[in-house]
């Protein structure tokens, strides 16, 4: 969308979504108490008008935009236009926090950012992975939205100084959310981020979560040992914990006892017995972890290993017949394996236990309704990096925008991976020490995480932007 068609958040909030969709009119500027619309080019603009302003109570100044351009411009700021949500409904009143939650959910959003600065407050959505910004909130009203996110979330009102954490359980239509809520002070007030967790596993399985077949099988059968560890790792918001809870669900049977630890606890299981993370009363990884092994267990899952201690006692517990998941954070597969031993795991011991380590990101793909081939001649930056890195391809594709997609360009996020599994050769590269291990793994036994990157951009299921930052991480 052109920059000169982008609407501010506390503009878009004078019209609600009913009023834009059923007079096809989006709110342009308000400057001294005139509100400036763009309208459609084929509607009885007067007679809109004059109703407009008796229902807002402001006086209207408009501009002509032919019915395409109001249509992409409804879509694209008036998500939720078929769903029974009102804007107008979206005030400072007792039902407020309740609808920004219900508005996120709809959206398929995973966090609600609600934010503070010196003379207005925002709220912003992550949407595939990026922020959108959905509303703004008077300095005013803020304080009051903070305290009924503290109160549902069983935090202290008055504290207004340090961190606080806590959870809020709701349930909208039929889906029970857990959402988590972090709240830190900040220059100009306290900033809440609202994580909306839904656990429902229905749609988690490892058939679906983007394995390539090879990898599929590779992966299956690393887990379906009865002793070792297995290590996902990735940034954060990389879908690492989603594979966890696959694999969950293919290992889950009435024959084996497992036990998680996690941080938050995601998704529930039925099976699984699932523990929450508490620092505060001493219930840590490695605490748990310990108390685990007297709980006769099979399977172990920790949520993270993030010292050495937990490192330290999940290479006990494999080595004591369980088979433990978890994730880490690290750049690669076998990035993974260097991060452990750095953390001061002996490598013949790591070489021994470890069953496979799997490094993977999520890219965004492109919407199929609208996405455009073109040349990769007509694009100059793009064929500098193309070529310097020797990719064997001749055009690209991308992002255009439509209806389906809400004018982004791009619709849902798929996830690439590479793995690793420790067979005899790699297990002599651990103890040795060897990094670089592409002379070891064939190609047939192993896809990087740039190779899959290079395979979804060939096969145009997204976008050179997208893959940019895998083919750079790959050169360091």
């Amino acid at each position: 969308m052109n920059d000169d068609l982008k609407i501010s958040a506390n503009v878009l909030q004078l019209i609600s979504d009913n009023q834009a969709w059923e007079y096809y009119v989006v709110p342009k500027k308000f400057v001294d108490n005139i509100l400036t619309v763009y309208i459609s080019d084929d509607v009885d603009v007067n007679s809109i008008l004059n109703e407009l302003e008796i229902i807002l109570g402001f006086e209207i100044e408009y501009e002509i935009l032919s019915k395409d351009k109001i249509q992409k411009l409804l879509i694209t700021n008036y998500h939720n236009h078929s769903g029974n949500r009102s804007r107008e409904d979206l005030s400072i009143e007792t039902d407020f926090l309740q609808k920004l939650i219900e508005s996120a959910y709809q959206l398929n959003s995973s966090d609600i950012h609600i934010e503070p600065y010196e003379e207005i407050c925002r709220v912003r959505y992550r949407l595939d992975g990026r922020l959108l910004e959905k509303f703004i909130i008077s300095k005013d009203d803020y304080p009051s939205l903070i305290n009924k996110i503290k109160i549902r979330a069983n935090l202290d009102i008055a504290e207004k100084r340090r961190p606080q954490d806590g959870r809020i359980k709701y349930n909208f239509e039929k889906t029970d959310l857990d959402i988590r809520v972090s709240i830190v002070p900040t220059l100009f007030g306290e900033k809440a981020v609202l994580r909306l967790l839904k656990k429902d596993t229905s749609t988690v399985n490892l058939e679906k979560i983007g394995f390539n077949s090879h990898q599929l099988d590779i992966y299956r059968e690393s887990i379906q040992k009865d002793h070792g560890i297995v290590l996902i790792s990735g940034p954060t918001g990389s879908g690492k914990t989603t594979t966890l809870y696959a694999t969950l669900k293919q290992l889950n049977t009435e024959t084996v006892n497992i036990s998680t630890i996690e941080d938050p606890i995601e998704y529930t299981l039925e099976g699984v017995n699932q523990v929450q993370l508490n620092p505060k009363i001493g219930l840590t990884f490695s605490s748990a972890l310990r108390t685990f092994l007297r709980q006769d267990p099979d399977i172990i899952m920790l949520g993270e290993i993030r010292d050495i201690e937990t490192a330290e006692m999940a290479i006990r517990a494999a080595l004591t017949g369980h088979l433990v998941l978890s994730t880490i954070h690290t750049n690669s597969a076998w990035g993974t394996i260097s991060r452990l031993i750095d953390m001061g795991i002996p490598s013949f011991l790591l070489a021994s236990v470890l069953n496979s380590s799997v490094a993977q990101r999520l890219i965004r793909k492109l919407c199929n309704s609208c996405k455009s081939k073109v040349p990769l001649g007509e694009m100059q930056f793009e064929r500098k990096i193309v070529n310097d890195f020797q990719i064997n391809i001749d055009h690209l594709y991308k992002p255009v925008g439509c209806k389906e997609c809400h004018f982004t360009g791009y619709n849902g996020r798929i996830a690439i991976f590479e793995i690793i599994s420790v067979n005899h050769n790699i297990g002599e590269c651990i103890k040795e020490n060897k990094f670089n291990i592409q002379n070891d793994i064939s190609n047939k036994e192993f896809q990087s995480l740039y190779d899959q990157a290079i395979i979804h951009l060939k096969n145009g299921k997204t976008s050179f932007e997208e893959v940019y930052p895998i083919l750079l991480t790959n050169t360091t």
